[in-house]
């Protein structure tokens, strides 16, 4: 990366955040309606994600990735335990420590939500041809590393 720092100008700046803020809103609330056909909720649905991301994690890191405090994230994955979404394990070599484990119902359920939303996406690109759909996944990727980096 340079030393060089690009300003470009706060109107353009302005309408890159706009859009994207209303593009998340809407990606948002297409995603919790499609979750709503299924019996989670998205904080469910977020946790699931996650556990198919990292695999197996104990209920205090899960809590962490998803900004819940411990007991909410407890009586979550209870919850999705008792919908067999989840199962809890013991650990072997420290009985005290539980990790949380995606089940394959809860993976099921993470893929055809995902499929769903894709769908959807697809369906609002239809005017764009394939080259402009490239280019702005590119710039999206581009801009999610350079703010991964903070």
């Amino acid at each position: 990366m340079s030393d060089k720092i690009t300003r470009h100008s706060p109107e353009t700046v302005a309408a890159v955040e706009k859009e994207l803020r209303y593009i998340a809103a809407i990606v948002k609330q297409k995603g919790r309606e499609i979750v709503s056909q299924y019996a989670i909720t998205p904080p469910q649905f977020v946790a699931l994600q996650w556990l198919e991301e990292l695999g197996d994690m104990t209920i205090g890191d899960l809590s962490n990735r998803l900004y819940l405090a411990f007991s909410t994230t407890t009586d979550l994955v209870d919850r999705m335990e008792k919908n067999e979404l989840v199962k809890r394990i013991r650990d072997e070599n420290d009985r005290r420590v539980v990790v949380v484990q995606l089940l394959k119902k809860g993976e099921r359920i993470i893929q055809e939500v995902i499929e769903k939303r894709q769908q959807y996406l697809q369906e609002k690109l239809v005017d764009f041809t394939e080259q402009e759909v490239a280019q702005m996944s590119h710039y999206l990727e581009k801009l999610h590393v350079q703010m991964k980096q903070d």
